[in-house]
């Protein structure tokens, strides 16, 4: 089975928000950085009171959950995700902020929108998904107003590295599903401003510097399950009470499981 392919990550990874949620939690418990992620994202936004923007790859909305204070008044947004099942879960989420979103299923190698009709698009940890990110980009540059901005997340290569060596000691064939399945080496920190360089005038590359302390089993293990696909885990006769005993054992060792984290904005200008 491919677990890297749009079919896979549209019908089984990102059917629904289920997946996404257990690693939003784990970051929102135990990360280092004091500042919300989605709200250090939303920081960097520079559009007018009166703007549109449209954000791919939307997932559950979290960004705009996180930030339901904060949205002008008149900006006109556009939610998209090639999931319906995410879609749904985002209007569910997104029911009582009291600001209007338009909810689109599209590809983001396809968007269907004129010419020049959007003041920022937002990708948030999403284009290393694309199969054929020159086209996205191509489309994205399409759909931007003049001097309009990507904002483009991502990570970096030793993002949460210290998770092989984890997974290695339930077994060794797990690290490679997860590489597989969630391989950011795509589009990351280290190669994204090359992909970026021929299609916008200007960038800026903005880290988010972070880590992991994680002192509790279960929050972990829920993190890591998510990221394999049930048929390995039943292949390898890993299920998730293994894995949180496996991490427990450690959390009674160590008292802590340290994970670093790489992650970034790109900000860019057509």
């Amino acid at each position: 089975m491919q677990f890297n392919t749009p079919e896979y990550l549209q019908n089984v990874q990102y059917n629904n928000s289920g997946n996404l949620k257990a690693r939003i939690e784990l970051h929102g418990r135990f990360s280092t950085n004091p500042a919300d992620w989605f709200r250090w994202v939303f920081d960097h936004f520079q559009s007018a009171p009166q703007a549109s923007l449209l954000e791919l790859g939307s997932g559950s909305g979290r960004l705009w959950l996180r930030n339901k204070d904060r949205i002008p008044p008149g900006w006109q947004i556009t939610l998209s995700d090639n999931s319906p099942g995410m879609l749904a879960d985002a209007r569910r989420n997104l029911r009582d902020v009291p600001h209007p979103f338009e909810y689109r299923q599209i590809d983001a190698q396809e968007l269907p929108f004129p010419d020049e009709s959007f003041d920022g698009v937002i990708a948030n940890h999403m284009l290393y998904h694309v199969p054929n990110r020159q086209k996205a980009f191509a489309e994205i540059k399409r759909v931007l107003k003049p001097q309009g901005r990507l904002y483009a997340a991502t990570n970096g290569e030793n993002h949460m590295y210290e998770l092989d060596g984890l997974m290695d000691a339930i077994n060794p064939e797990l690290s490679r599903y997860i590489d597989v399945r969630f391989n950011t080496r795509g589009f990351n920190l280290e190669n994204g401003a090359a992909q970026l360089e021929p299609w916008f005038s200007c960038m800026e590359i903005y880290p988010y510097i972070d880590s992991l302390q994680v002192s509790e089993a279960a929050p972990l293990a829920a993190y890591v399950c998510s990221m394999i696909d049930q048929k390995v885990t039943a292949e390898m006769k890993v299920n998730p009470e293994k894995v949180q005993h496996h991490f427990q054992e450690i959390l009674n060792r160590k008292g802590v499981i340290h994970i670093q984290k790489s992650t970034g904005l790109f900000v860019a200008i057509k």
